[in-house]
């Protein structure tokens, strides 16, 4: 009974974790222009555009047929993902959100019993709970490049997605005066 509820637990955790990066890069996009967005501030290196279509384009091979199908699909071009080619930010988000769907649509679903079965990654077998943790330091490396670059185009502009700086003993202070509770960091967000 504890190990199903552990596993229920980590299921419901980490969609709450692929949600929280989501939104942190959604949040980074709000604030920036289209030009921003493709801006690459040294030569070779990716824009906010490229990372972005890079990850939409890692989900929808991850993710597509997820329990059945190797993870990196025959279709994808991954070197074609290092070339910017939207035209719109609209066109970007929409490659974004699709990205996201297809994610949260595979793991949704999932259950308890599902997390020790074998996938493929590039014919090398993971676990379910493997492969989802792969993917989590994945993306969130390429957010953090996402919101880091925004913070770098928007400067003074930028509008905080966490504790301000300089902020962390208020924040502290509102904390440790609530009581103990059980709860996933990402509910008060």
């Amino acid at each position: 009974m504890n190990y199903i509820y552990r596993m229920e637990s980590y299921l419901e955790s980490i969609r709450k974790q692929f949600e929280y990066y989501k939104g942190l890069g959604d949040k980074t996009f709000d604030q920036l222009s289209f030009d921003e967005l493709q801006n690459e501030i040294a030569q070779d290196a990716n824009s906010i555009a490229i990372i972005t279509k890079h990850l939409s384009g890692n989900m929808l091979s991850r993710w597509t047929n997820f329990l059945t199908e190797d993870g990196e699909k025959p279709s994808r071009n991954r070197n074609r993902e290092f070339d910017d080619t939207f035209e719109t930010k609209e066109q970007l988000l929409e490659s974004w959100n699709t990205g996201w769907d297809c994610l949260f649509n595979a793991i949704k679903p999932l259950t308890e019993s599902d997390l020790e079965r074998i996938v493929y990654i590039r014919n090398e077998g993971h676990t379910v709970t493997e492969a989802i943790n792969r993917q989590l330091a994945h993306y969130s490396y390429h957010i953090g490049q996402i919101v880091f670059l925004g913070k770098i185009f928007k400067g003074k502009d930028w509008q905080i997605l966490s504790i301000p700086k300089g902020g962390s003993k208020a924040y502290n202070d509102k904390k440790f005066s609530e009581e103990k509770s059980r709860k996933h960091f990402t509910d008060d967000l």
